[in-house]
């Protein structure tokens, strides 16, 4: 083992291992587990894991163990599309998807255009997503650069594996968040040169949604993207039948919602597109052909009222697609993952799928990597990956600890914790090796 004893750290607990995909096999074999497990950390990425008994001495004297044992040891969870500047008006009432962002988002997102209220804004975001266990996301943050530039600074400073970018929006918004397709593509640019591949930083290039570009932004956005290979483009499609609807007036010459997209190049591996609830036949044979991937955002889409993402299609129907799970902060209700699973869970059944408790942590974990195209780097514990890690305690609360004594085997434990877990359940957060996070005693 390379590396000296100040440099290597081993958590000991309950190890949980994604070995496999619990959509293409059965999702209880796609768990490997180690219940005194031990994951061995060095230099912010993960050396080894397996049996903490066969492994403890071969670390390097004065290597630091923490001890995590009666304790869930998970792969960090990565939240696939939320707006930061949002947190401000997450739980706000009564509107639906227009409405609310009028209302609500758009005065919001208006003050980012100060550097210091974006870097506190981003300060209480990051912190709000590590207390709930998540070590990486893909983020939003408003039309101002200087609102990207603020969560990058912040989130370099954690040496956290960020996805954002700078909101492009040129019309339907007020005059304080427009840009033009020029500054959008301009301020994206200089934003991609100073932050993309700085760290652990990945620049998205981040049309807010199809009614608030104009087609010359649009085009804009895809020569940028293919100007600058390996950056990432996200963007939100078919979240609501009257933005669907909206959009087709905009934009009558193209098929769908997707087809505007497809149009402009801004289809493909690294793209992901926000909620996809109402996609049609068309829409999902393109979105699989390029490898296109969806933001399932549970708590938003039935917060706001947008409708019932279909899981099941998603994974199992004629042309599956990539999926991944997403906080939507704040149109969603919540910043904790577990809740996310449970109303993930509950949307399925509504149409009349069960949603397997290991392919709703696989959704929050491999699947969100997925979405991003960097299951090579996060999303798992496996050795080679940056070590983001999540410690949840499986007696975080008098009704889980009288409920986990009736438990009967890991599947339904970890259930148990995605239906009645939410903050108080992550005992500490790690993000490259190092811990961000540790829940007051």
């Amino acid at each position: 083992m390379t590396g000296s004893p100040s440099t290597v750290r081993a958590l000991r607990g309950h190890v949980l291992q994604f070995s496999g995909d619990p959509f293409t096999e059965a999702p209880e074999a796609a768990i490997t587990d180690w219940s005194d497990g031990l994951v061995v950390i060095v230099d912010g990425i993960i050396h080894s894991v397996g049996q903490a008994e066969d492994m403890i001495s071969a670390l390097p004297e004065g290597a630091v163990i923490e001890d995590y044992r009666g304790k869930f040891i998970l792969p960090g969870f990565i939240d696939c599309h939320a707006h930061y500047p949002q947190s401000e008006v997450i739980s706000s009432y009564g509107t639906q998807l227009i409405e609310w962002l009028n209302k609500y988002t758009f005065p919001a997102e208006s003050k980012f255009h100060d550097k210091d209220y974006a870097l506190n804004a981003a300060e209480v975001y990051l912190n709000e997503s590590f207390r709930n266990g998540i070590t990486s996301a893909s983020v939003y943050c408003t039309v101002h650069p200087e609102s990207a530039e603020a969560l990058f600074e912040r989130a370099s400073a954690y040496d956290m594996r960020i996805v954002a970018g700078k909101v492009l929006m040129d019309r339907h918004a007020p005059d304080t968040l427009r840009d033009t397709a020029q500054k959008g593509y301009d301020d994206s640019k200089k934003l991609i040169e100073t932050w993309h591949g700085k760290g652990r930083a990945l620049y998205s290039i981040t049309p807010r949604f199809a009614p608030t570009s104009t087609p010359e932004q649009l085009e804009a956005a895809g020569v940028l993207w293919k100007e600058h290979p390996g950056t990432l483009v996200q963007t939100h499609t078919s979240e609501n039948l009257k933005e669907i609807a909206w959009v087709k007036e905009l934009y009558p010459e193209h098929p769908d919602y997707v087809g505007v997209y497809e149009h402009y190049g801004l289809l493909g591996k690294g793209s992901v597109l926000g909620h996809g609830i109402h996609l049609n036949d068309r829409e999902r044979a393109i979105i699989s052909e390029t490898g296109t991937a969806v933001a399932h955002c549970p708590t938003s889409n039935t917060f706001i009222g947008s409708g019932l993402f279909d899981v099941e299609e998603a994974h199992f129907g004629k042309l599956p697609f990539r999926v991944g799970l997403a906080t939507d902060v704040g149109g969603g209700s919540s910043f904790s993952m577990l809740s996310t699973m449970r109303t993930a869970y509950e949307i399925a059944q509504l149409r009349g799928y069960s949603l397997h408790p290991a392919q709703a942590y696989y959704l929050a974990t491999v699947g969100s990597a997925k979405t991003l195209y960097l299951e090579d780097k996060i999303g798992n514990i496996l050795p080679g990956l940056e070590a983001d890690i999540t410690i949840v305690d499986p007696q975080s609360t008098p009704l889980i600890q009288h409920r986990m004594s009736y438990a009967n085997d890991l599947t339904e434990a970890l259930f148990i914790q995605m239906i009645l877990g939410d903050d108080r359940a992550i005992e500490a957060t790690y993000v490259g090796g190092k811990k961000v996070y540790q829940k007051p005693s």
